[in-house]
């Protein structure tokens, strides 16, 4: 269970925390993996694992959702079942950028930043050199070699 927890709590957190908030989203979560371990008996290995935890968790965001509202008296939005494809596209894309969050750590501090300021932050070189406080050539090739190590580690038969 540890492993599990370990494993597909950051996706199954991020899914909560787009329904029921940050605040809310880490008590829902212990709620999901209790559940889980009582209804182990109940996964059917043929199914996809993650799907089956997020399928559990969405049920847990709509019970939080609906105590939420009958304590402070509002009306609750009906919420239907998650729909399957896009719940095996949520973990799809989470397990995405996991993978390339785990490539950026690999590389140094600098071409990680240099990488992150202009994929992420959309900043064009000039304005990554000003704020990194470095000239512009420095910029450049932090990026070159950033982006060179970046495809040799997510893909290590091509040899960049």
């Amino acid at each position: 269970m540890a492993e599990c927890y370990r494993l597909h709590g950051p996706m199954v957190l991020a899914y909560l925390r787009r329904f029921v908030g940050r605040d809310s989203a880490e008590d829902v979560l212990q709620q999901v993996f209790l559940e889980l371990w009582r209804s182990r008996a109940k996964y059917d290995p043929a199914r996809s694992l993650e799907a089956w935890i997020i399928g559990i968790a969405h049920k847990r965001a709509v019970d939080h959702l609906r105590r939420q509202a009958r304590h402070e008296g509002a009306q609750l939005v009906s919420l239907t079942e998650p729909d399957l494809a896009a719940t095996d596209r949520f973990v799809e894309e989470f397990a995405e950028a996991q993978v390339i969050n785990d490539a950026l750590a690999e590389l140094s501090p600098e071409q990680r930043e240099t990488l992150v300021l202009a994929y992420f932050s959309d900043l064009s070189q000039s304005q990554i050199a000003g704020r990194m406080n470095v000239p512009l050539g420095t910029v450049k090739a932090r990026s070159a070699r950033g982006l060179r190590r970046l495809a040799a580690i997510l893909v290590p038969e091509e040899e960049l």
